[in-house]
């Protein structure tokens, strides 16, 4: 059983880090979790261990997705909680930047989540509930040098969240944009030995998508900010 008002959740973007966090919380929840990304190969220890499934999908791809939310609702019924997860970024001095890779990050940091929001929404709408999260970055509301790209595709975003959460909580689905304002630790990226704490652990950043979910509706937050206690801002 879970104290969660929510029974299955799908994830798209999913990696080693954060979504891979996020998996497990629901799971130890008691969520049901489909897992899914572009290359689906990799999940398959993730969705064995939570007792889920994993899936393909190039989530800017409109048919992909819809084929998605139809592969899971076979599976697991339609899921009641939605987190987009998926990024992608183009670095580089403005005038240098390749137009086809600031294209790339558009469509995977914002079109890919709004093709993912409408069709979760499309079933969330039939329900009079449901939960959508979208994961942002400092770059949601901070524009950095050589970084045009990113800080394009995670405005865009936000601005859908920010939309979304006031067409649809209304309606009873709770719509939520979480700002990363830091860097998470991993295998690959751990804690520097002289700034200890300086990266946000991807469990306790798991507990507070939980805390989002537990939110009673008389006072959801359609946007929270996570960022270690050390970080200035």
């Amino acid at each position: 059983m879970t104290d969660l008002p929510y029974r299955t959740a799908l994830i798209v973007g999913v990696g080693a880090g954060l979504s891979a966090a996020l998996a497990r919380a629901f799971s130890k929840a008691g969520m049901t979790v489909a897992v899914a990304a572009r290359r689906a190969d990799g999940l398959a220890p993730l969705a064995e261990e939570i007792g889920g499934k994993a899936f393909a999908c190039d989530a800017t791809s409109g048919a992909a997705v819809t084929k998605l939310f139809a592969d899971v609702e076979t599976a697991f019924g339609a899921p009641d909680v939605v987190v987009y997860n998926a990024g992608y970024r183009a670095r580089g001095p403005l005038v240098e930047l390749d137009p086809a890779e600031v294209e790339r990050t558009l469509a995977v940091c914002a079109f890919g989540g709004f093709l993912v929001a409408q069709q979760a929404a499309k079933r969330m709408l039939a329900q009079a509930r449901g939960a959508i999260l979208f994961t942002g970055a400092s770059a949601s509301v901070k524009g950095y040098a050589q970084s045009a790209p990113f800080a394009m595709g995670k405005f865009a975003l936000r601005g859908l969240v920010q939309s979304m959460a006031r067409e649809l909580s209304p309606r009873g689905i709770h719509v939520a944009h979480v700002v990363i304002d830091g860097g998470i630790r991993s295998e690959r990226r751990p804690n520097p030995s002289d700034k200890p704490d300086s990266l946000l652990e991807p469990d306790a950043v798991a507990t507070s998508y939980l805390h989002l979910l537990r939110q009673q509706r008389s006072a959801w937050a359609w946007e929270i900010e996570l960022r270690p206690w050390v970080e200035r801002f």
